[in-house]
């Protein structure tokens, strides 16, 4: 039996790859803060806190962005919420308003997901997103 080829995993390879994830991620996040009408201030809590000036920059320039683990990781779970509120509420108007909506599910005690979200940690997000998994395969209450 022959073994198959391994794709490349030399530095380069891999730093490309990132980069092209970091741009598209930046560029989605950019469209889903508009749909869910968030200030300037609430995406960069979102992202974790980068200098407005680093911000701006990675809007104006998102092919050349640089981001740390902390903030692909953080992109990943917006992603991953945008994504399961769609599924989940085919409206898209409905959607993008859920985020605001006070909530009385164990995860946010009457706060909306956004204002979980704006507590600035990474695990406020990941609960966001795993209520909305756990949701969407029927497991949440």
């Amino acid at each position: 039996m022959t073994a198959l080829p391994l794709p490349r995993t030399d530095d380069h390879a891999v730093g490309v790859s990132e980069q092209r994830m970091a741009a598209a991620g930046l560029r989605a996040f950019e469209r889903i803060a508009a749909q869910w009408e968030l200030s300037i201030d609430e995406q960069l809590t979102l992202l974790g806190g980068p200098a407005r000036s680093t911000f701006f920059a990675w809007r104006k320039q998102p092919d050349k962005a640089h981001l740390s683990r902390d903030t692909l990781e953080r992109l990943s779970n917006l992603l991953g919420i945008y994504k399961s509120l769609q599924i989940l509420l085919p409206d898209t108007v409905a959607a993008d308003r859920w985020i605001r909506q006070p909530n009385s599910a164990t995860p946010f005690g009457g706060r909306s997901a956004l204002e979980r979200m704006l507590a600035g940690n990474m695990s406020d997000l990941g609960v966001v997103r795993q209520y909305l998994d756990a949701v969407r395969g029927g497991g949440w209450s």
